[in-house]
């Protein structure tokens, strides 16, 4: 990075530090700001969008992002504990998530016909993972029922490393038109197989190793966190040595170690995300600055369609499906449906797709839809998080007081840990 990087980005880092309290109080989430200070950094011309940073280096930062995400993410849900609660988040898991790729797909090839099923596909399964992290307040104000947050917390720790596998197969089968079919095949069997075997080996013998050599004392309290963090590199690593998915591998070690490891998960993690909470913010900021910005001119009806069906329809319609025969109230499916934000994973599943579509009029298309409603969910996302939360909660007890007992929402269930606060708008209660 250039000095003029360097200092911008240090600089933005610190001003949001001084006002992060200030701003999260009135519902300005940590993407919010640095997308927005990457937006007047590149219209007053300032060189932080230059020198021997480019727009590939925004893609090695974001994937550096989404591996700790993906990881922190796994080792946060208790695969034990979820199976006593499963109902709701394997309904929008289940039930949910593939309804929503169907009906982006259908949406993408009416607004946009040039780009057949498969890469309509593409695009729908970009944007069906969610980003709870982008809204804090919505899995962490005690106000909303804890199997409602729940529900969203798991869906999000889960979905987007659900849908590693799926992007890529359904980029394999978009590239297939121009190419031999046999040799995406072999490529998403070598992307999957090998991501899976790089997770479970590397989170499976970081777990047994870092239990083992603390229970002797062998570690210092620090090196314990950096330990974990090494694990999620190594899996990473290991999978794109082989030709691998890196990003299968670190979801895989994730569950890996939460699943043999869950004494060491608490203590050790925030270390982890922390370090991801850092690399997410800047990645916000270059996106911004590289990927957005630029592009700004380049919006067209249907793109802002496609972006506004994708956070509403696209997702609302399908929970709201996905909850028929549950005894909930219309109120909790809307706060359900409405809080499915996109962000990081949708940025990157939108670089890998590009990347294997490269000179194509699609994955044009495709990234510039991606951008969009990545960044209409981080404003209106952000934005509402904290009010609507609010709302619903104050709701919720009034419903609550009037049915005179008990309700399906208000079922108790063990909280999981949400992602650190930062990145979002409250603190966790959980």
């Amino acid at each position: 990075m250039s000095p003029s990087n360097i200092v911008t980005v240090a600089a933005c880092v610190f001003a949001y530090s001084l006002l992060s309290r200030w701003l999260s109080d009135r519902s300005i989430s940590g993407p919010m700001v640095f997308v927005g200070m990457a937006l007047i950094t590149a219209a007053l011309d300032v060189k932080a969008f230059g020198g021997e940073f480019s727009g590939g280096g925004v893609e090695i930062l974001a994937e550096a992002s989404l591996v700790i995400v993906l990881f922190s993410d796994a080792t946060r849900i208790d695969l034990r504990r979820l199976r006593a609660q499963a109902g709701l988040p394997s309904r929008l898991l289940g039930i949910g998530l593939p309804l929503t790729v169907l009906a982006g797909t259908g949406i993408a090839m009416l607004l946009f016909p040039d780009l057949g099923i498969f890469k309509a596909a593409v695009l729908a399964a970009i944007l069906a993972p969610t980003d709870a992290a982008l809204g804090q307040a919505v899995v962490s104000n005690p106000k909303v029922p804890i199997r409602v947050r729940q529900g969203l917390n798991v869906e999000s720790g889960l979905n987007d490393g659900l849908m590693v596998p799926v992007v890529t197969i359904l980029v394999a089968l978009a590239a297939a038109e121009d190419d031999t079919a046999t040799e995406w095949v072999a490529f998403v069997l070598r992307q999957i197989g090998f991501g899976v075997s790089a997770g479970v080996l590397v989170g499976a013998l970081g777990a047994y190793l870092l239990s083992s050599f603390v229970n002797h004392n062998f570690v210092e309290g620090p090196l314990r966190q950096l330990a974990v963090l090494s694990i999620a590199v190594l899996a990473f690593g290991a999978a794109e040595l082989f030709e691998g998915n890196g990003f299968v591998a670190a979801f895989i070690a994730g569950v890996a170690f939460g699943a043999l490891a869950r004494d060491e998960c608490e203590p050790a993690t925030d270390f982890t995300q922390n370090q991801g909470e850092l690399l997410v913010l800047l990645t916000f900021f270059f996106w911004g600055g590289f990927f957005v910005a630029p592009r700004l001119d380049e919006l067209t009806v249907e793109v802002a369609v496609y972006a506004i069906l994708s956070l509403t329809v696209v997702r609302m319609l399908p929970v709201a499906i996905a909850m028929l025969g549950v005894p909930v109230e219309r109120a909790t499916i809307g706060y359900l449906g409405w809080f499915g934000p996109r962000g990081l994973a949708s940025i990157i599943f939108g670089f890998f797709a590009v990347e294997h579509l490269e000179g194509t009029e699609a994955a044009d298309t495709i990234m510039l839809v991606v951008t969009f409603t990545v960044l209409l969910s981080v404003v209106a996302h952000g934005l509402t998080a904290g009010p609507f939360a609010a709302k619903y909660g104050q709701l919720f007890a009034t419903m609550q007081h009037d049915a005179k007992g008990d309700m399906p929402e208000s079922v108790h269930v063990e909280p999981f840990r949400t992602r650190t606060r930062g990145v979002g708008q409250e603190k966790p209660d959980s």
